[in-house]
């Protein structure tokens, strides 16, 4: 990554050697990041891993200790005010004004940020069932999280920060929140997504950062990092197995044997065309070739992370 200082990111956003310390604890360490313009860039690790903190930073929240940082082209930590109107931010513990309706919430965020959709409002407001009228104090957490949603989604902001923004909302409704993620990509919108849901970071993203302890365990399109992790491949072999037993052996896979003929092999991707072939040979019956999931590659880096 090239040096920000004296000249302009061309990533909405980009941080270089990010270090973040309180006292002698650094809860990020050195972090490199670079988000793509109009991605949906996911933003992984266990709890305490350093997100959130460095979503703070990076929204001019917290002053960073070390390391460079641009979000839209400016540094968070000289422009905070600039940033915040032109950044989303969905924060994980969502805690808003009780006494207040949930309109009139919108309506204070809308006038914080200076512009917003008021048609894009009321479409969202009903494509996520929520009723303006209550008052905040009334609402479930999940309600409270639709309220930050539509006026995050409402805003007229290229950069989308949501940090655990499904939490709380039922399956329909993190549904909506995905074709509403999709749209804004679809319009030029930039999305950092932090999420413990795997499976939603998977059907969302495109772009794929793991950190653990603060660091970069592994960053990239989803697509390439697929290839770095086995496929599972399940297949029931029948008459003489001996033979195709040996010659799987011989290619050096991770292979279980189970009742009926079943076996279960972890084939890296670039050798199931191999492995396939050998089955097909064998008149292999029930064949299955699963890639590896999201999952996969978060506990494969996390677990390598921690050697």
């Amino acid at each position: 990554m090239t040096g920000l200082q004296g000249g302009a990111s061309t990533h909405p956003v980009e941080c270089r050697g990010l270090v973040k310390a309180f006292g002698s604890f650094r809860a990020v360490d050195g972090l490199d990041l670079a988000v793509e313009r109009g991605a949906v860039h996911g933003f992984l690790g266990p709890n305490g891993a350093g997100k959130t903190t460095t979503i703070r930073v990076i929204l001019g929240l917290y002053a960073r200790s070390a390391g460079d940082v641009r979000v839209l082209g400016l540094d968070p930590g000289a422009h905070p005010a600039e940033v915040t109107r032109r950044v989303s931010y969905l924060p994980g513990d969502v805690v808003l004004w009780g006494s207040l309706t949930g309109q009139e919430v919108l309506d204070v965020l809308a006038r914080l940020r200076g512009a917003y959709d008021e048609a894009a409002e009321r479409d969202l407001v009903e494509r996520f069932a929520l009723d303006p009228s209550k008052r905040v104090r009334a609402y479930s957490k999940g309600n409270r999280q639709k309220v930050m949603l539509v006026a995050a989604l409402a805003a007229r902001t290229e950069l989308l920060v949501l940090d655990e923004p499904t939490a709380g909302l039922d399956p329909l409704m993190v549904r909506v929140f995905a074709d509403c993620v999709r749209e804004a990509a679809a319009q030029g919108r930039t999305t950092l997504l932090s999420s413990h849901d795997l499976a939603e970071v998977e059907q969302l993203c495109g772009d794929v950062t793991i950190i653990k302890d603060g660091r970069l365990i592994e960053s990239g399109p989803l697509s390439r990092m697929r290839h770095l992790a086995a496929s599972a491949v399940t297949a029931r072999l029948g008459g003489q197995t001996g033979p195709t037993l040996a010659e799987l052996s011989g290619i050096g896979l991770d292979m279980a044997e189970g009742t009926d003929g079943r076996i279960e092999l972890s084939v890296p991707r670039t050798r199931v065309p191999e492995v396939l072939g050998i089955l097909a040979r064998a008149h292999a019956q029930d064949i299955t070739c699963v890639p590896a999931s999201l999952e996969d590659l978060f506990l494969r880096h996390y677990e390598a992370g921690s050697r």
